[in-house]
């Protein structure tokens, strides 16, 4: 067994240090459009570089034959915003990899209650509304609405979805809801991996009225009592389907794994591969197919 000591060095994936880095000197991997200067997002950044300044740096690796020069990342709407605003330099973040094409995948996007959070922390700190304003690019009305996000909304529902993109409208949904039920609701969105607004509520109207907050009764217009009666029902049956489902996942999936997993050692195998595409090309078709989708996730 290996023992900490054993265990291979984990790779730096950036320099420990950040560098001040010429523009000029910073290689974009493609052009930023000049329709997309005009678009909210750009504004967005433009705004809260020009009120707060650069809040994560630009992602750059060194160029290998020209050490004086730096391909960007990641960054480029931001770069891009200073290089025209006429900056001469940039703090910048430095790779020890030119991994352009999968670095995005690596940056996880800010979830609506990360940013509720960070909104908090800064009204906390006395950073005024007016402020967060000018800095985001929006109106005072949406950054309540966030710094407000989790008002009603019980802490294990909210713990659940803390790093989902969730929109700004399903928590009014979840609102309607009891503390137990807005957890049911929450694992249900996190399972099937559905978190828009109609999927919210849908949720909502199949829940039993004993299951509502006082005074916050779903309306669900163009139904009548006895539908809204079948819904409930439905969406009761399909709890205690998921319930069930749950409990048997861990099992399913170490099942799965051990099948897929032997499925590959026999397409390492050259022989039985030949024999199977002689004799069995559907087959051969089929488990290739498994092994790759196994690869992928």
């Amino acid at each position: 067994m290996k023992t900490p000591r054993d265990a291979a060095p984990v790779a730096v994936a950036f320099e420990h240090a950040t560098l001040r880095i010429p523009i000029n000197d910073i290689v974009p991997l493609r052009k930023v459009p000049g329709n997309v200067r005009k678009t909210v997002k750009y504004g967005q950044i433009a705004a809260s570089i020009t009120e707060v300044g650069i809040i994560e740096p630009p992602v750059v690796a060194r160029d290998r034959s020209d050490g004086s020069r730096y391909h960007l990342l990641d960054g480029h709407l931001r770069v891009d915003f200073l290089r025209e605003r006429g900056d001469a330099e940039v703090v910048c973040l430095v790779a020890t990899e030119d991994e352009a094409f999968t670095y995005n995948r690596r940056v996880s996007r800010i979830a609506i209650i990360q940013e509720h959070k960070m909104i908090l922390n800064a009204v906390n700190k006395g950073v005024s509304e007016e402020r967060l304003v000018r800095a985001l690019n929006v109106d005072i009305a949406s950054i309540r609405k966030k710094r407000n996000l989790l008002v009603g909304i019980c802490s294990e529902a909210a713990d659940l979805l803390r790093d989902k993109h969730v929109p700004l409208t399903a928590f009014v949904e979840l609102r309607r809801m009891k503390p137990m039920r807005q957890i049911v609701a929450a694992e249900m969105m996190v399972a099937m991996n559905r978190y828009s607004v109609p999927y919210v509520k849908s949720i909502v109207a199949g829940t039993p009225d004993d299951q509502m907050v006082e005074g916050r009764q779903k309306v669900i217009r163009g139904l009548t009592d006895e539908q809204i009666s079948v819904m409930e029902r439905e969406a009761e049956a399909l709890d205690r389907e998921f319930k069930m489902i749950e409990q048997s996942y861990g099992a399913d999936h170490l099942d799965l794994v051990l099948a897929t997993g032997y499925l590959q050692r026999l397409l390492g195998n050259v022989r039985i591969v030949r024999h199977l595409a002689q004799h069995h090309a559907d087959l051969l078709s089929e488990f290739q197919r498994i092994a790759e989708l196994q690869k992928a996730a």
